[in-house]
């Protein structure tokens, strides 16, 4: 979705990489997460008005003009509690 990109960082916040769409930067997080334990975050990045009228109608648009120089415009913490064999 043009100005919209997805952002996923790992605990140290070092970023594994940015995709066009939540589920692909998702996946990603679900398998960083689950691999090592730690929680991932994953950032929906706004570029514009325009941008976060396609991702949420007027309800973005007014979240993005609270604060349009925002870093994120929203973040997802992702963590995977691994439980073992369930029987």
């Amino acid at each position: 979705m043009k100005d919209v990109e997805y952002e996923v960082s790992n605990h140290a916040h070092n970023r594994i990489g940015t995709y066009p769409t939540f589920a692909e930067a998702a996946t990603v997080a679900l398998g960083a997460a689950a691999s090592n334990g730690r929680a991932v975050t994953l950032d929906v990045l706004v570029w514009s008005k325009a941008g976060a009228r396609r991702l949420g109608g007027d309800d973005a648009v007014a979240q993005y003009l609270e604060d349009p120089d925002a870093s994120v415009f929203e973040r997802y913490e992702i963590k995977v509690n691994y439980v073992g064999r369930v029987r």
